[in-house]
């Protein structure tokens, strides 16, 4: 199909990308790589009157450490991620997310603050942030604010991001030593979305006890979820096979997805599940356990 007509502006600083916003209030919309945002309008989905691209918006594009955070740039292409040696290093869940995003011609051009802003709890980094407990930064026409990632996402297709604001950063918190975090999904073919995904990050105390968690999971309810029981039940224990399998079980029970043609509620639960396990364990192994 065709969008409908709209006027499209391309701002060259992020002032002037607010101002559009502004000017032009619920009739405009933000894109970045547009790979989110071009197929709704094909579809008619999104119908925006003015289509704001701040692609050329220079000095958002970076990955670096600085203050106890990850900061990474809104405007990041997913590529970057996939080829940091920093990520690779210390991030894996990051790496293992990245590489799972549709294909490298998309990579190429989609963007880490589009995937984010767009709200859509089948994009995979909503649970990634969610897991490594992110927070994002949001810039409007009254500066800057921070938002943590627990209250960013609001329903279906919704965030916290009034209508005159712009995502321009995400922070991580750096993960200390003993640290490891794993992605995993259920895909019908490669570069689709997922029929169920896991995000999961940990840390161990010296004792091997499971020091902090964050489990989160992909297309499986409205908006991208935490699975806080299954979080509760490791946190401060030591990771059995049995303790891990109760918490997977948690995560499954927890979730909410829908039945469509990637499978039934049943089936989905299912994938959850046994993917909770999995990760927990790829975790386990490469926090150095």
């Amino acid at each position: 199909m065709i969008p409908q007509a709209f006027n499209y502006e391309a701002p060259t600083t992020l002032a002037g990308a607010i101002a559009l916003l502004q000017k032009y209030g619920s009739d405009a919309k933000i894109m970045s790589g547009g790979h989110s945002l071009i197929p709704m309008m094909k579809l008619r989905l999104a119908t925006p009157e003015h289509v704001i691209d701040i692609s050329g918006i220079k000095g958002m594009e970076y990955i670096h450490e600085e203050g106890g955070y990850l900061k990474i740039g809104a405007l990041t292409k997913e590529v970057a991620l996939e080829e940091s040696k920093l990520i690779h290093s210390k991030y894996p869940l990051i790496t293992d997310a990245t590489k799972m995003i549709a294909d490298p011609s998309v990579r190429n051009l989609a963007t880490v603050g589009g995937n984010l802003a767009h709200g859509d709890a089948a994009n995979d980094h909503p649970a990634v942030m969610l897991a490594l407990r992110a927070s994002v930064l949001a810039s409007g026409p009254n500066g800057d604010r921070e938002i943590s990632i627990d209250d960013f996402f609001l329903g279906f297709f919704t965030t916290a991001l009034e209508p005159d604001e712009i995502l321009t950063e995400i922070r991580i918190p750096i993960p200390p030593a003993r640290s490891g975090g794993a992605y995993l999904k259920m895909e019908r073919k490669v570069g689709d979305y997922a029929t169920a995904g896991v995000a999961v990050q940990l840390s161990l105390d010296a004792s091997g006890r499971c020091q902090q968690i964050g489990i989160a999971l992909t297309n499986v309810s409205a908006a991208s979820m935490r699975s806080t029981r299954a979080e509760e039940a490791l946190r401060g224990q030591t990771l059995s096979d049995d303790l891990i399998q109760k918490a997977a079980t948690m995560a499954a029970q927890d979730c909410d997805p829908n039945a469509d043609l990637r499978g039934s509620v049943a089936y989905k639960r299912s994938i959850v599940k046994t993917l909770v396990t999995r990760a927990i364990h790829i975790a386990v192994e490469r926090a150095g356990a």
